[in-house]
């Protein structure tokens, strides 16, 4: 047993260093998320416009490289949720990704329903992608 038990800890404490990294990932993301997970404080609301741009900025998107357009909360089987529509205009695909992982890890609640890419005429790794995003309260 004490040949396997040593192999078990050394296997435990490499998951435990690299659940470290992964923490300080995302808290260097948001480091705020402390914080909210106390159950006394409320949640921070969701807004497309204030997380499509700070994700934008944190990903060094122009702003008029992207739109954003938000639909009307719904209501259906009970459960509230909001759709929106966002257009990426001139991204390359890693950045995209950074940028789509960052804002789904932030809020769990995300769901990117549909993504499209079109690739731009005469330029490697460039694309329009339009994404349709739902969240839900």
């Amino acid at each position: 047993y004490t040949p396997r038990a040593q192999q078990m800890w050394q296997y435990e404490k490499k998951q435990y260093i690299r659940a470290e990294k992964t923490i300080d990932e995302i808290l260097a993301l948001d480091n705020g998320r402390l914080e909210s997970a106390d159950p006394n404080k409320t949640g921070t609301k969701f807004d497309y416009t204030d997380e499509v741009d700070r994700f934008a900025g944190m990903f060094r998107i122009s702003s008029n490289d992207y739109t954003i357009s938000s639909l009307p909360v719904m209501v259906s089987g009970g459960q509230k949720s909001q759709g929106a529509k966002v257009v990426l205009k001139q991204i390359g695909l890693a950045r995209f990704a950074q940028f789509l992982s960052a804002i789904q890890l932030r809020w769990a609640n995300l769901q990117c329903v549909r993504v499209t890419l079109t690739p731009s005429k005469g330029v490697p790794d460039m694309w329009k992608i339009d994404l349709d995003f739902r969240y839900y309260y």
